[in-house]
């Protein structure tokens, strides 16, 4: 069965999603994000994905005290991602509840750090965040492109030890218009041996299945959810 990982995305400590990953277009679904936490874990579901957006825009975390609350109120396993750019901001989101973060910019501009960090903390703790716009990376929340080439991106870390990673096509997140399936089989095909979790795009129960059937290990949701296209009843 196919991971499911609800995702919780921050902006001013309330629940949003933007489309595309465009600030401008934000749509707030909840005023608290320790209820939604909740009720995901009610339903079964025992992960989840945690974005500061504020802090990916601010280059450091600004809503740890939400990631505390969540942690506080919850057994669920966070893994909290946004705003991670030092060496204080890592150890701020373990010691907030976190269990594992994903890491995407700093992989981008500060290779060294990101090494340094995969070695202290383990592979267990630390997830490649790859978010691709074209087949390349975009770093900062999405508002900047590298020149990185996604496959070798990844390869270059996966010999290093890296083991989770979390990948999102930029241009089907929050489009609910079906996940990038040829790309992750592409990724899989290339390197058999990680932990991938699916990101952008997914708009249905038949999505989440579809991934299943390409041997995805997880898939990470939002908007689907929100707007009600996602039963998790019909999933767990």
């Amino acid at each position: 069965m196919i991971e499911l990982i609800p995702a919780i995305d921050l902006i001013d400590g309330k629940c949003v999603r933007l489309t595309l990953g465009d600030y401008s277009q934000k749509t707030v679904y909840h005023d608290d994000p320790v209820v939604i936490a909740q009720e995901f874990e009610r339903q079964g579901i025992r992960r989840l994905h945690v974005v500061d957006l504020d802090g990916a825009k601010s280059h450091h975390i600004v809503n740890g005290s939400v990631l505390r609350a969540i942690t506080d109120n919850t057994q669920l396993v966070v893994d909290f991602g946004g705003g991670i750019k030092t060496d204080a901001d890592i150890e701020q989101a373990f010691e907030q509840g976190a269990s594992m973060v994903t890491v995407g910019s700093i992989a981008v501009k500060s290779p060294q750090l990101f090494l340094r960090w995969l070695h202290r903390y383990g592979a267990d703790r630390i997830i490649l965040g790859a978010d691709v716009r074209d087949g390349k990376i975009s770093i900062n929340g999405w508002m900047e492109s590298s020149s990185e080439d996604l496959i070798p991106f990844l390869g270059r870390y996966i010999s290093e030890g890296v083991r989770h990673v979390l990948c999102t096509d930029i241009s089907r997140d929050g489009m609910l218009n079906g996940p990038s399936i040829p790309l992750y089989r592409d990724i899989l095909r290339k390197y058999p041996t990680i932990h991938l979790i699916a990101s952008g795009g997914v708009s249905s129960n038949d999505d989440i299945l579809a991934l299943e059937r390409a041997e995805v290990p997880s898939v990470v949701f939002g908007k689907a959810y929100y707007e009600g296209k996602i039963d998790l009843t019909q999933l767990m």
